[in-house]
């Protein structure tokens, strides 16, 4: 299967509507068929996800000589979420694996993980979810490491990392135990406040120990797990950053921007449920307050906004900032109104465990929860 991906050249290559259009065919012919059993907990699609990384799903926003450009990838993770929204936040999770070796100066790393990663040769995900809460002072860092010879050596444990299996890989931060080394570069070392590193697990480690999670509302065949790490030595050749705290700042907008393919997708579906259901029901459906012609305006908007912060995710300016953490708060509160209206144009089919309107409600649900949750993206622009 391997020999059948595409390289990193010929990923950025392609124009981005054959991305996105291969990704779509493949969503509808061979993801469609898993949704009620990834919903379910009773599939893992790792095959479908390399297939997605075999015509350029993973790859399309890798830096190419500087500039670094989202749109694709946005857009074939909205593709993916018209199907199913458990694999569009699985395809958020490798997608962020990409931007993450995609960014280190860690040249040794890039070069090992970068194709393999691009392509889904290899699977992982991020769990950046309690760095991220960690860093605007909502939760402390659950990893600590410590400096020897060739590396460092990590404990701790992390509650839910998804997109994961016994030969993935995922990117997380642990807090340096000293305040020695290249880590008093990092703001806040002034302060008396101890470094943190980002670097990149490998679950097939034996010091390693993934823990399947209790079930879920949704979603349970996301591959998350509880993780373990029980005095891992991380080598040098897996440090993503060192500081991390610089390397966060640069990628920060990417992780977040990402996410909004999981909010387009939902809605999407969400206004074609709504659609399925008017030849029927629209005689007493158009007296509910919400009608699927102001969820197409809302996307279109949300659309349009996100494509336009998805052509420049370095921008280092604060406005630029603000608005990607508001625009990722609207996409996760309107991920929401659409599926609970899908659910109300639907009465009482949709109250079905067989109708797919309450598995978009609950996975709407999920794009309003996961890090940076509703509440955090508030506290985040509070704060800003």
């Amino acid at each position: 299967m391997g020999s059948l991906a595409l390289s990193r050249a010929e990923v950025l290559d392609q124009p981005a509507p054959s991305i996105t259009g291969e990704v779509a065919r493949i969503a509808r012919e061979q993801l469609a068929p898993l949704a009620s059993g990834i919903d379910a907990g009773n599939v893992y699609p790792a095959e479908v996800l390399r297939r997605f990384g075999e015509v350029g799903a993973w790859g399309s926003h890798v830096p190419h000589e500087g500039p670094a450009d989202l749109r694709c990838a946005i857009e074939a993770t909205a593709a993916i979420g018209e199907v199913c929204g458990a694999t569009a936040f699985m395809a958020w999770c490798q997608n962020t694996l990409v931007w993450y070796a995609a960014n280190s100066t860690n040249l040794k790393l890039a070069k090992r993980f970068g194709d393999a990663f691009s392509t889904g040769r290899v699977l992982g995900g991020t769990g950046l979810s309690n760095p991220m809460k960690s860093f605007f002072g909502i939760e402390k860092l659950k990893l600590k490491g410590r400096k020897v010879e060739g590396g460092y050596v990590v404990r701790g444990a992390l509650p839910w990392v998804s997109n994961l299996g016994p030969d993935h890989y995922f990117g997380t931060i642990f807090e340096r135990e000293d305040d020695q080394g290249t880590a008093k570069g990092e703001p806040g070392i002034a302060r008396g406040e101890p470094g943190t590193v980002m670097f990149l697990a490998d679950c097939s480690d034996p010091a390693i120990t993934l823990t399947p999670c209790k079930p879920f509302l949704a979603m349970d065949g996301t591959g998350t797990y509880g993780v373990q790490f029980r005095d891992v030595f991380v080598p040098d050749e897996l440090i993503l950053a060192d500081p991390a705290g610089p390397f966060v700042k640069k990628i920060r907008a990417g992780f977040i921007l990402l996410q909004a393919g999981m909010a387009l997708g939902v809605i999407r579906d969400c206004i074609t449920i709504m659609d399925e259901v008017d030849g029927s029901l629209g005689h007493i459906n158009r007296y509910l307050p919400q009608q699927p012609v102001h969820f197409r305006d809302l996307a279109a908007e949300l659309e349009a906004e996100t494509m336009a912060l998805a052509r420049d995710p370095y921008n280092e300016e604060e406005t630029y900032w603000r608005k990607v953490i508001a625009l990722r708060l609207r996409a996760g509160e309107a991920s929401v109104a659409a599926a609970h209206a899908a659910m109300l144009h639907c009465g009482a089919r949709g109250y079905l465990k067989s109708h797919r309107a309450q598995r978009r409600l609950r996975e709407a649900y999920f794009v309003a929860i996961v890090t940076p949750a509703t509440k955090q993206l508030r506290k985040m622009l509070a704060d800003s």
